[in-house]
């Protein structure tokens, strides 16, 4: 029996019984209420997970699966990220129209200073609000005609069978999704040996490298899920990696955006490397300003 500890939401749910499935096993969902789902506020990237992590410290759970954009980059001692299975689309979509083609004065909603500093840079003539709840509360208001337009990630629609509901996948250039969107990030006891191998066996390489190298990123920018970073990997022409990254002010007025190509095989450092690159270029004085 393999206790998997999860988020109640429907998009939590369903994550967590892609991951069950994979693991092949008797798997038992253990639902979790987290300081994020009460709160329903802005805060620290901890509030969507603290529970689930102290679920797995005190014996009640084996195993918790995240949305890894969701997971801080300080865990609590004793526990590790175990696993990443294959990833989902990492793009953001367009719900209610295409960025291009947006009339000046359009509302667009969004709850990410990532994607409001990028939206701003790429069109300052849209009016961009804050638009809270979860994947079926956003579509309602968009439905309701409170936005012109909402910004969602892909994967969180296909994983709801709702893939339908976007109007335009916007590219990565123009909106660099949160490092690990896409990606499940599987924690567990770091010395529950049982448990790693298990993870271990559902895990994709392609995207444990990936989530390594932004997560790598965004440790040496000291980014935390309050400052406008966005931070892209993906394998190219086999054996190589290429990692693209935005850090700016939420105004859109100011920004940094740079790419680098290595060798997959230290993907944490070349993470590294796109980093210090933009904070030569001026990332971290962005950064301390937009706190």
């Amino acid at each position: 029996m393999i206790r998997l500890a999860t988020r109640g939401s429907a998009l939590a749910l369903t994550q967590a019984r892609l991951v069950a499935e994979l693991i092949d096993d008797d798997v038992e969902l253990v639902e979790v209420r987290t300081s994020g789902d009460a709160q329903r506020a802005v805060g620290d990237k901890s509030r969507w997970v603290k529970e689930i992590e102290e679920a797995l410290i005190d014996g009640r759970a084996d195993l918790a699966v995240h949305s890894a954009k969701d997971v801080p980059g300080v865990l609590p001692d004793g526990l590790a990220i175990v696993g990443v299975p294959a990833r989902a689309d990492a793009r953001d979509v367009l719900c209610g129209g295409d960025i291009d083609s947006l009339p000046s004065g359009s509302v667009v909603g969004t709850s990410a200073l990532r994607r409001r500093a990028q939206l701003l840079a790429a069109r300052p003539d849209l009016d961009v609000r804050d638009v809270r709840g979860n994947v079926d509360t956003r579509l309602r208001k968009l439905a309701d005609g409170d936005f012109d337009a909402i910004v969602l990630a892909r994967a969180g629609l296909d994983r709801l069978g709702r893939t339908d509901e976007a109007s335009a996948i916007v590219d990565p250039e123009v909106l660099t999704p949160a490092p690990g969107q896409g990606c499940l990030a599987l924690e567990a006891r770091a010395d529950d040996e049982r448990v790693r191998a298990l993870a271990a066996a559902v895990t994709d390489q392609a995207a444990l490298i990936a989530y390594t190298a932004e997560r790598a990123l965004v440790d040496a920018l000291e980014a935390t899920c309050d400052t406008p970073v966005g931070a892209y990997a993906e394998l190219v022409d086999g054996d190589g990696l290429r990692v693209s990254a935005f850090a700016g002010l939420p105004d859109g007025s100011t920004w940094v955006r740079d790419a680098s190509e290595g060798d997959a095989s230290d993907p944490a450092a070349l993470g590294r490397s796109v980093a210090e690159r933009m904070l030569l270029a001026g990332a971290g004085d962005i950064l301390e300003a937009a706190k």
